[in-house]
């Protein structure tokens, strides 16, 4: 399914640690970019897996014509800009805060985490867009992280 992203979604969009509220369908405009979302920055395979998969192959990605990377979580903009910036080229992805969850439920990735403390979150996925068009999307299984990994999504390019 093709989904158009919508321009009312304005959210604290995360550049090299300089924040701005940012229309998403400006910053997506003629553009090819990955948009990957985690359940929360910091929490384990965020961390060790997801974000440091997306940073290691970032130049492979560049050589496959994407124009940049972007990592959706449902944490504020000072979260997120310190995770981002808490790894080496971490400031190469760029960050969407999408603290409200209003991105995450336009897009049916709520994740009932209130179990683990957690509250509500974003369910780990990962989507080629091209001009703000949805070329494909990948969306895990709970407690999975495979087909929303760098590696796999680098593969799907065309």
């Amino acid at each position: 399914m093709i989904k158009m992203i919508i321009d009312d979604f304005k959210v604290p969009i995360i550049k090299k640690g300089v924040s701005s509220v940012s229309s998403l369908k400006n910053e997506f405009i003629n553009k090819k970019i990955i948009l990957f979302g985690v359940p929360g920055a910091f929490t384990p395979t965020c961390s060790e897996k997801h974000l440091p998969g997306y940073i290691k192959l970032f130049n492979s990605f560049i050589n496959k014509k994407i124009d940049g990377i972007y990592c959706l979580s449902v944490n504020d903009e000072h979260v997120m800009k310190s995770w981002l910036l808490s790894y080496t080229n971490g400031e190469i992805i760029n960050g969407i805060a999408d603290g409200n969850a209003e991105i995450t439920k336009y897009f049916d990735l709520l994740s009932d985490k209130t179990k683990n403390y957690m509250g509500f979150r974003c369910r780990r996925f990962a989507m080629i867009i091209e001009n703000n068009m949805i070329i494909n999307k990948f969306i895990e299984n709970d407690g999975e992280y495979r087909v929303s990994s760098a590696e796999y999504i680098l593969e799907q390019i065309r």
